[in-house]
């Protein structure tokens, strides 16, 4: 699908055409945004000092104020916290935590809710009013009591909480997969393999799904962002990850009682959490225009 768009400065009414996802700012914003952190994540030893836990000397190097060199000689881009650890580093291996989480997370809910909505949308009779009286019973309850309790239950840990996020995320998802394939279980493609006596399973993986996976596509991207705040969330509260194991949730908590005399400490991880979010839910909205040609906002 492309995108049209003059030549600027001559009568030429030539066109040129790009790719609409690639000319969109949005797209190109949110993929920039989770590329540079991918490239951090994983060169994270070669970006920063390679111990997120490394403490020197307590009293010589405890807030050290951003863009200055501790006696020791190393220099701390974003300062130190209450411990005298480098906050960049810990901002460097906290996006490994969050990023994983996040993405994890959205997968295991993506792979339920496809699974539930796709089999309640072809099954007819008791197993799809089943499914999806319980997929309306699990959507009914508070997700973050239901998060709170199901993580209190267990000691806190990063597996945890991607378990724990994607096993409370998966209802909307089955509910969106659950309407596109009643709608596309009415066209007549279904209705011609059903007549040739292609097996409903066949039908389902090889005709419906693959037409039906736009939505969860864009869905799924824009969940990202809502998972990995849900994750610092939990990690704020202390039933997340925890410490030493940096995450952009539990370095919030550190430096919430630091805000006036050390407020880097809690606002660099804050800042990042929000351009994760705002960069998920750009490039969501960009897939949206770029896979659902219907709902693009004229231009």
């Amino acid at each position: 699908m492309t995108a049209t768009r003059r030549i600027r400065g001559g009568a030429d009414p030539a066109v040129q055409r790009v790719p609409w996802f690639w000319a969109d700012r949005r797209a190109a914003f949110g993929v920039a945004v989770f590329l540079a952190l991918a490239v951090v994540a994983v060169f994270a030893p070669l970006v920063s000092t390679g111990d997120p836990a490394l403490q020197r000397d307590v009293v010589a190097t405890r807030f050290l104020p951003p863009l200055s060199t501790d006696l020791h000689g190393v220099f701390h881009l974003v300062g130190t916290d209450r411990f005298g650890r480098d906050v960049w580093t810990r901002l460097v291996y906290g996006s490994r935590i969050s990023l994983s989480v996040g993405i994890l997370a959205m997968v295991v809910s993506v792979a339920i809710g496809v699974s539930v909505g796709a089999m309640a949308g072809l099954w007819r009779g008791t197993a799809r009013v089943t499914l999806m009286g319980f997929t309306d019973f699990a959507l009914a309850l508070p997700r973050v009591v239901l998060l709170l309790l199901l993580a209190s239950l267990w000691q806190p840990s990063a597996l945890l909480v991607v378990a724990v996020l994607g096993v409370t995320g998966w209802m909307p998802i089955a509910r969106l997969v659950y309407g596109e394939v009643r709608g596309l279980s009415a066209r007549s493609f279904v209705h011609a393999a059903e007549a040739l006596g292609v097996r409903r399973s066949a039908i389902l993986s090889r005709h419906v799904l693959p037409n039906a996976l736009t939505p969860v596509i864009v869905a799924a991207t824009l969940g990202v962002g809502n998972t990995i705040m849900l994750e610092a969330g939990l990690s704020f509260l202390g039933v997340g990850v925890q410490p030493p194991m940096p995450s952009w949730g539990n370095m919030i908590a550190s430096g919430r009682d630091t805000l006036v005399n050390a407020p880097w400490v809690a606002t660099a991880p804050g800042l990042l959490l929000v351009l994760v979010v705002v960069a998920s839910t750009l490039l969501g909205d960009a897939l949206r225009d770029t896979l659902e040609p219907s709902k693009r906002a004229v231009r």
